[in-house]
């Protein structure tokens, strides 16, 4: 499951930030490029999250989509030799939350399991008119 995509990489740093994937400097971002450095970064996010959590997720959490941004940029940036500090340090503060979250010092914020409807129960049930005689009554507790 991927938490992120092209799109969301746009959306958080802007149409710009995908330059890191230009590979022949026609200034558009090789979308193979791309798909490849975003699978990489879930896979990294599973590994670390899925010590923890249920796999897959039943959402995407948006701390998942910005560290999945973060991990797939700084990827892309160190193949193509345009890598910044800027880069290393958000990949370091992606891997630190991502150790966080597995060592259970920080959680992921997940949307409620929906519950199954319960199902009425239509089978007939049996009438108990008897049982056995009562231990206690008001006849063996007197004198006590």
């Amino acid at each position: 499951m991927a938490y992120a995509t092209p799109a969301d990489i746009a959306d958080i740093y802007g149409p710009d930030a995908l330059l890191v994937a230009d590979r022949d400097g026609d200034g558009m971002a090789e979308t193979a490029a791309v798909a490849r450095a975003l699978t990489a970064a879930s896979e990294e996010i599973d590994s670390h999250i899925g010590v923890r959590y249920r796999l897959p997720l039943p959402a995407v959490p948006g701390l998942l989509r910005q560290l999945a941004v973060d991990i797939a940029l700084y990827r892309l940036a160190a193949t193509a030799d345009v890598q910044s500090e800027i880069h290393r340090t958000r990949y370091e503060d992606a891997r630190a939350t991502l150790k966080r979250l597995a060592e259970g010092k920080a959680a992921l914020v997940l949307p409620p399991e929906p519950q199954a409807e319960p199902t009425p129960d239509t089978s007939p049930r049996p009438i108990v008119t008897g049982g056995p005689d009562r231990i206690f009554s008001r006849e063996k507790m007197r004198g006590l």
